[in-house]
């Protein structure tokens, strides 16, 4: 057998252990699904062209010669470099598709047809298969090239972002190649499950648009219920108030009332008349006048600062939070204290990452690899093209 599960960080204990993965995909969604599946335990090859995986050089910033941004998601693999092109690297490949239990790329379709990886889906039907598409299949918008900005852009995911007289905003993330790896990874683990029954379900897609609209969640069900399109309202809640910030002495502290109790208790606290007033009794009533709520409200936490608020807030059980930055986040005790950033080994030595949020019967899976070197296991398995930090 040319694919011999790689003893060095294989973990018996995890739910995925001894199940083959190969990875085609670049850039974000894919790799992000392949690599949620190597923390729970799959052992995954990375199957790059000899140019790379492009998100190697999306940056600033770096650490060493990769972009952060490949650093992200290609965790927990072995690294090989195929030109698709040539029958040597092709036969490799169909031998460790022959040895595998799943598939991850995301060519687009002429792509797959001219590398000859449609024709693979049907070779090997055995597989399960997981395509990250631009779209699904048969839309006009399958066949063209789709990124995480024109998903947000196309999904509606930025007609409800940004303050209500400004322009459409992304979000600062790219939650739309996030969301479509994670269903792109609930995907895998449907074939794999319907896979080991016995079941039919081999080629599973994860569209990049349709997966994004799913994030509009509320927005868009209140527009095919009622045919009103959604408008953007800054870091107001369209249902809820008062639910965004307010402004302190030195910021803004976050309100997050989201019962009619809870906003009895933030009354209680803050024991202002006019809050006292029916109309702000109900949901409904503080949604109606909430620019009218929201002036009230400034001026109260004006008073004191941010962290002051905050102490009395979490006193009074009003759910709220002072907003983070990147750096904060990572400083505060649930996160500084706990064991979900840890060091890991890196082409350019120890690196910090997140590890998996999840937890098994109580644990986290331990990062068992850091992201390799680009082409570093490819003489392992007798590709002729290595990386330059493998060639003699």
């Amino acid at each position: 057998m040319l694919w011999d599960i790689d003893s060095e960080v294989a973990d018996e204990t995890l739910p995925l252990h001894g199940i083959r993965v190969l990875d085609f995909s670049r850039v974000l969604a894919g790799p992000l699904c392949a690599m949620i599946a190597g923390d729970l335990g799959a052992d995954v090859i990375k199957v790059e062209s000899p140019e790379g995986d492009p998100v190697r050089r999306l940056a600033p910033p770096r650490f060493g010669e990769d972009a952060t941004y490949y650093l992200a998601v290609n965790r927990h693999r072995r690294n090989v470099i195929a030109d698709l092109t040539d029958s040597h690297d092709r036969a490799i490949i169909e031998t460790l598709l022959s040895e595998a239990d799943a598939v991850v790329e995301n060519f687009l379709p002429h792509q797959a047809m001219a590398l000859g990886i449609t024709s693979w889906r049907e070779q090997f039907p055995d597989l399960v298969w997981v395509t990250v598409s631009p779209a699904s299949s048969g839309g006009p918008l399958s066949v063209t090239p789709a990124f995480d900005l024109l998903a947000q852009a196309q999904s509606g995911l930025m007609g409800v972002t940004g303050d209500v007289t400004g322009e459409p905003t992304k979000v600062g993330a790219p939650v739309a190649d996030v969301i479509t790896g994670l269903y792109a990874t609930v995907g895998l683990l449907t074939g794999l499950l319907s896979r080991s029954r016995g079941g039919v379900t081999r080629h599973i897609e994860a569209p990049l648009l349709e997966s994004t609209m799913t994030a509009l969640v509320n927005q868009a069900q209140g527009y095919l219920a009622t045919g009103i399109d959604p408008v953007r309202t800054g870091n107001d809640h369209p249902s809820i108030a008062p639910y965004g910030p307010v402004r302190t002495a030195d910021g803004f502290i976050l309100l997050a009332v989201g019962t009619d109790a809870q906003f009895a208790k933030l009354v209680e606290l803050l024991d202002i008349e006019v809050l006292r007033d029916p109309r702000w009794s109900s949901n409904a009533g503080r949604v109606t006048a909430r620019a009218d709520l929201r002036a009230i409200l400034d001026e109260a936490f004006a008073r004191d600062g941010t962290a002051t608020w905050a102490d009395r807030l979490s006193d009074a059980r009003v759910p709220a939070s002072p907003i983070e930055t990147v750096s904060s986040a990572f400083a505060q005790p649930q996160i500084a204290h706990g064991d979900f950033v840890v060091t890991t080994d890196s082409p350019a030595g120890a690196l910090r990452m997140m590890s998996s949020p999840l937890t098994l019967d109580g644990k986290r899976p331990r990062v068992r690899r850091g992201p390799r070197r680009f082409g570093q296991d490819s003489a392992l398995f007798g590709f002729s093209t290595t990386g330059p930090e493998n060639e003699s």
